[in-house]
């Protein structure tokens, strides 16, 4: 896939550009908790205003459903940018106004206050489309949503003759991911984590096509392993997808590639910093506890696993690392992972944040902004905010 980028711009000396940016970060105190996600996109917005670009931002915060919310104003993002950045930002309380101020680098309010947003409303995108001469998309998080300023908002663009292209870093994701689907370099290792097995079917399926190992943890391990008559206790369990999980196992063995769950877990009656851990035989967990982490033998075994890879693919946690008795596993990961001689990719919030809590960033090749879309990537799917800024000349 070839994307039209930012190289493919006109002059933009003095034009309007509409950036879709993915400013979904968490707010604490009226503050921006975390601006990993802003600072992904500077590249983009100091490109941009380099080449004498007048800039106008827009991205979501949250799930307000269509009605504003105080707590899920822009306006303390609009903050962190303007330092970041080092020149004003100009940040607006509507999503879609009728003239913009005279200002150089504009932040629309959240776009999901508007209902059109969600819909993929022609209307509310045919608002936006007004607000621009240009459009550049740079929210990889936000490119598998079929939403008016991802889908509808560039087609309008392009339907009238205004350029659409993607960021920098919507091109980069989109380099490094195309480079696991078409030519990664063996042993290819993905380790998957998290909660719900039924929401990685899509990509495990499409990931035993393509690996070497997959090594698997976190709560979702527990339907793989009840699935052969393990014992799990009170651990999360989707038994109606035995027969999805069995016939993933038999066609990873059939295919010849390693599919892994845990030897042993860290199992306790809670998720709590109180609570009292054991660590017990994955397919044996007594009645009343729940499995939590993965255990020591299996993040040896998993790093062991990890250590001759040549390309790595991760997403999701090995267990409730937010609490310490907990992450041990999820660290261990991290850190064989960090460690191998292999090119490393790593996706979803989770697994970032459990990265840079390890002090770990640094280590990897690619720190994936977007958890859904990634793995909606991986499974081959077309992404309507990605298949739209395709280069078809």
């Amino acid at each position: 896939m070839t994307l039209l980028t930012l190289d493919d711009l006109p002059d933009v000396n003095g034009v309007r550009v509409f950036v879709r940016a993915d400013f979904n970060v968490p707010i604490a105190d009226g503050a921006v908790a975390d601006d990993a996600r802003i600072t992904a996109t500077l590249p983009t917005i100091r490109e941009l205003r380099e080449r004498g670009a007048l800039l106008v931002l827009a991205s979501h915060l949250g799930r307000p459903e269509g009605e504003a919310h105080d707590e899920l104003r822009l306006a303390p993002v609009g903050a962190r940018l303007a330092e970041l950045l080092g020149e004003p930002v100009a940040s607006l309380g509507e999503t879609a106004p009728a003239t913009l101020p005279d200002a150089p680098v504009v932040l629309l309010e959240n776009l999901r206050f508007d209902p059109g947003e969600e819909a993929d409303d022609q209307g509310f995108a045919g608002r936006l489309a007004e607000l621009a001469d240009a459009y550049v998309d740079d929210a990889f998080g936000a490119a598998h949503r079929d939403h008016a300023s991802v889908s509808a908002l560039p087609e309008l663009m392009l339907a009238s003759g205004r350029p659409a292209v993607a960021g920098r870093l919507m091109q980069r994701e989109v380099e490094v991911l195309s480079r696991l689907l078409r030519d990664p370099e063996r042993p290819y290792v993905a380790v998957l984590g998290g909660a719900k097995v039924s929401d990685k079917l899509g990509v495990i399926g499409s990931l035993i096509d393509r690996v070497d190992a997959l090594l698997v943890g976190g709560a979702m391990a527990f339907t793989l392993i009840a699935a052969e008559g393990g014992e799990i206790g009170s651990s999360l369990c989707e038994r109606d997808r035995f027969d999805a999980v069995r016939a993933a196992k038999d066609r990873a063995r059939d295919r010849g590639v390693l599919l892994e769950v845990p030897q042993d877990v860290v199992a306790a009656a809670e998720a709590s910093l109180n609570a009292k851990p054991r660590t017990v035989p994955a397919a044996e967990i007594p009645r009343g506890l729940m499995g939590l982490d993965i255990g020591p033998k299996t993040v040896e075994e998993y790093a062991r696993i990890i250590a001759d890879a040549k390309t790595i693919f991760w997403n999701g946690p090995m267990g409730v690392f937010e609490f310490e008795p907990f992450s041990a596993g999820t660290r261990g990961v991290a850190t064989a992972i960090a460690h191998a001689h292999a090119f490393s990719v790593v996706g979803g919030g989770d697994s970032l944040l459990a990265v840079k809590r390890a002090e770990l960033s640094d280590a990897f090749d690619h720190l994936s902004t977007g958890g859904g879309a990634s793995l909606e990537f991986l499974e081959g799917r077309a992404l309507p905010g990605i298949s739209i800024l395709e280069d078809r000349r």
